[in-house]
């Protein structure tokens, strides 16, 4: 009996390519950066979007709101508070003019819903309360008397003597109202927060 020898090793069984260690890839040049910047671009738009969504800018004009208030004044305006709260009054709001909406008005909510405001000898008065305003000009030298509705306010100027509002043009509509001036940012010599007021002997 013969036997058949040969030098040959036996063959090895191909590698398995799903062992194979994966090799890292190399972002193309320039991908990197131009990611970064879309996303910077991204994250600036989706900044200034929020900011104007919840506040607003406001130039004051006329001297309506003086002495507490100046013309040419710019005011930082919280539009957000009005969506979760309802206005209190000594509010210094900023509303689109009823008679004409392409206009912004600033003044102060003096009457709530409901109410009725009355203004005799000099004096504004609230359900037969009198206001103390430390903040007025002067005494308001005009008189009338208004019922409010269940979604209207009444809002005077601080200059009672010279002031469009609604001693003039009659209650304020809720859904003309922007936001709650909060903040006075120009010039820097006036910076500082908007004068609102609480009222000790208001109902």
């Amino acid at each position: 009996m013969s036997f058949t020898t040969t030098d040959t090793p036996p063959t090895a069984p191909p590698p398995d390519s799903s062992l194979a260690p994966s090799q890292p890839t190399t972002p193309a040049p320039g991908k990197g950066l131009l990611r970064e910047i879309i996303e910077t671009i991204l994250l600036t738009v989706l900044i200034y979007a929020a900011v104007n969504f919840g506040t607003g800018r406001f130039r004051i004009e006329g001297s309506s709101m003086e002495p507490s208030m100046h013309p040419n004044q710019y005011v930082l305006v919280d539009k957000v508070s009005y969506m979760l709260g309802s206005p209190k009054r000594g509010d210094v709001i900023v509303f689109n003019y009823p008679l004409a909406t392409e206009r912004d008005f600033i003044k102060r909510v003096i009457g709530l819903p409901g109410e009725t405001v009355r203004v005799a000898q000099g004096v504004v008065s609230i359900n037969g309360v009198p206001l103390e305003e430390p903040y007025i000009s002067a005494p308001p030298t005009y008189e009338n008397m208004w019922t409010l509705g269940p979604d209207e306010y009444f809002v005077l100027g601080d200059n009672r003597n010279s002031s469009s509002d609604s001693h003039s043009w009659g209650p304020l509509a809720r859904h003309y109202f922007i936001g709650r001036a909060i903040f006075v940012y120009w010039p820097p010599t006036l910076w500082g927060l908007v004068p609102h007021y609480t009222y000790a002997s208001a109902p």
